[in-house]
């Protein structure tokens, strides 16, 4: 069974129309009051004095049909079931409620169900004295040989150019010779790498060759004319231009409608959108509308491209306004925008200088940090995922070095404490390296103002906190950290600091919940007897301070 968001089946398209209606932005639509089995939809700001334009065929499509409905398109649309045409007397019924003297004209895509139906939904219409058209669309030539093309996207550009005449208050007659005009004018072509799931549908709808693409797929997810291995989205688009361009002519100026067939993420859109601005066909491209869902397929993870041969009125009927929720307008394409920028210097700037003191003390913690790589890695294997040891050894390292190589101001403990963080985040990783290089530059921030060692250490480890998410008590080295530093402010005295960090590190081992950090994520079970590396780590650096007499 296909994965599908519903309640009851039988009433899925009349909850999905609901759904649609209250959120209408124009407030200018409603649903016809009439047989449950009929689902209606028509603009509420109809009056009957200019030609109705109506459309729709099977859900599956949304927001085709329903969401082109509004002044400027359609005046009506009707909905059948998934993928299955609306009844006769559906359509008859809509005919019927948004016809007045002017007229009614059809708009349906050429499919077997869709002309039977509303082709004698017409035909009774005409009996009762009304005044009825049709237009068919086949814009699909995927398949050359088809004598009857299907319907698909392009359809779209036919509803805008049927409402703007409408709007504009041609009779039937002249709206009709208008469309005729037009629909000759659309040519589509759509691909996919994957059919449409329906709800309780049994089996796998995916046919097509993982890393292939199905050329002219239909949007019922019927088979197309053939399959290309690639899904390179700049041979996509040059297939697909390669199967529509022979329709049009080298003079010719286009709109090109860019439309998602219902599975395809925006960022995927996006880069398939670029890829066409950037083709042989974009000095010919004009208008583009979309990237969008236009007419899907449910789920389907394919696309399709509409070109619309431009003229002075069709370009006219393309970019006049309409209140129809689901047009998305058309865009004239624009190079993309680049403002120049100075680059912001963000390395510290300092000179290396000498300080025995400070010295002493880099290097014990790199060494502590370096030895303890094993012993850490074997502890996190139980509480976490066991690369504690190597990652504080990395940026242990990456600090020695500098040290080694006499490249550290020593002198300056604010700019010490900046460059520390600054090589951090670049030689340690994870989450860690991260934390540190904030907390260390929080610190040299503070250390710049003329706080005290202590103080500047607190505000590293506030904004660590702040930024990481994690505070005392969450089984985290802040739970080492914090009782040091705040003994450190306290008393000035290393050692209150070390039985502080060591207490601290400690009762992690008691606690049985993680809140922060990849301990997080396991059971008690795992965590019970278990000190935090993080915090062992930094009891064990104190105590190394301690041991070497650091003042």
């Amino acid at each position: 069974m296909s994965n599908f968001f519903f309640n009851d089946r039988k009433e899925l398209v009349n909850d999905a129309i609901e759904g649609s209606l209250v959120t209408a932005p124009h407030k200018n639509l409603a649903k016809l009051d009439t047989d449950p089995s009929m689902r209606i939809v028509v603009r509420k700001d109809w009056d009957k004095k200019k030609v109705a334009v109506v459309s729709g065929g099977g859900a599956g499509h949304e927001p085709a049909h329903l969401g082109f409905v509004g002044k400027g398109m359609l005046t009506a649309a009707v909905c059948g079931d998934l993928f299955a045409s609306p009844s006769v007397d559906a359509v008859l019924t809509a005919i019927v409620a948004v016809t007045g003297e002017a007229g009614c004209l059809l708009v349906i895509k050429n499919y077997t169900g869709d002309r039977l139906n509303f082709g004698l939904a017409a035909e009774k219409a005409k009996h009762l004295g009304y005044k009825v058209e049709m237009v068919m669309v086949g814009d699909d030539i995927s398949l050359p040989d088809n004598k009857q093309p299907r319907g698909i996207a392009g359809t779209v550009f036919v509803h805008k150019m049927a409402g703007y005449a409408a709007e504009a208050g041609y009779s039937l007659a002249e709206v009709k010779e208008f469309v005729d005009h037009a629909n000759k004018q659309v040519f589509s072509i759509g691909v996919a790498m994957s059919g449409c799931h329906l709800p309780q549908a049994k089996g796998d709808a995916q046919r097509i060759p993982e890393g292939s693409i199905e050329v002219g797929l239909g949007i019922h997810g019927e088979p197309g004319a053939s399959k290309v291995v690639t899904q390179n989205s700049r041979e996509v688009i040059e297939l697909m231009l390669s199967k529509l361009t022979p329709h049009i002519t080298k003079n010719n100026r286009v709109a090109v409608m860019v439309n998602n067939l219902g599975g395809v993420s925006a960022l995927e859109m996006g880069i398939l959108t670029k890829e066409l601005y950037h083709s042989a066909l974009a000095p010919q491209i004009d208008y583009v509308v979309g990237p969008a869902l236009v007419v899907t397929a449910l789920d389907m993870k394919g696309l399709s491209l509409s070109l619309l041969v431009l003229d002075e009125k069709i370009e006219k009927a393309l970019t006049a306004p309409t209140e129809a929720s689901s047009w998305v307008g058309a865009v004239k394409p624009e190079k993309m925008s680049v403002i120049s920028l100075e680059t912001v210097e963000t390395k510290v700037q300092y000179t290396p200088s000498d300080d025995k003191l400070s010295g002493q003390i880099v290097d014990v913690v790199t060494q502590t940090l370096s030895e303890l790589e094993d012993e850490l890695n074997a502890l996190d294997a139980k509480v976490g995922d066991g690369d504690t040891g190597a990652t504080f050894a990395a940026g242990a390292r990456g600090i020695a070095a500098l040290l080694k190589a006499q490249d550290l101001p020593l002198a300056d403990q604010s700019k010490l404490c900046l460059v520390i963080g600054e090589r951090l985040a670049v030689v340690m990783g994870g989450s860690s390296g991260v934390l540190f290089s904030i907390f260390f530059t929080g610190a040299g921030q503070k250390l710049a103002e003329g706080k005290s060692l202590a103080d500047g250490l607190l505000f590293g480890l506030n904004q660590m906190k702040h930024y990481g998410g994690a505070d005392l008590g969450d089984r985290t080295m802040i739970d080492a950290l914090q009782p040091a530093l705040e003994a450190l402010q306290q008393s000035n005295s290393l050692e209150e600091a070390t039985k502080a960090a060591g207490k601290g590190a400690e009762d992690t081992a008691k606690s049985t919940k993680a809140n922060a950090g990849r301990s997080s994520y396991l059971n008690s079970d795992s965590l019970a007897g278990n000190p935090d590396p993080g915090a062992v780590a930094v009891a064990k650096v104190f105590a190394a301070l301690l041991k070497a007499n650091i003042v």
